[in-house]
């Protein structure tokens, strides 16, 4: 048997800052909601290295820059495209379902 995470609905689509990042808070963590050219994705919003919110960092269609040491991921798959980034961040899948942004959390 499969260990698959239930899906969980964390805001309305409608609700997204368009082309931008929105901040949204799951029970205690808090996950950054990126709307790109592709469709939507979702990672923690706090960067690994230095542990800053990636919400205020900059942002550039499938890159987010770290605000604190410019370090920048791939939201497609978290991969560090920038130093001083060097791991992954922490990414969901994600899909919109009846009007809502959902993740596997």
């Amino acid at each position: 048997m499969t260990d698959v995470k239930p899906w969980k609905d964390v805001i309305e689509a409608a609700r997204l800052e368009k082309n931008w990042v929105t901040r949204v808070e799951l029970g205690s963590r808090i996950i950054a909601i990126y709307d790109t050219p592709g469709g939507i994705y979702a990672s923690l919003a706090l960067c690994n290295h230095g542990g800053a919110d990636l919400c205020d960092g900059y942002y550039d269609g499938y890159v987010i820059e770290c605000p604190l040491h410019q370090g920048a991921f791939d939201v497609r798959d978290g991969r560090p495209v920038s130093a001083p980034a060097t791991r992954p961040m922490k990414v969901f899948e994600s899909r919109v379902e009846n009007g809502m942004v959902q993740i596997r959390a």
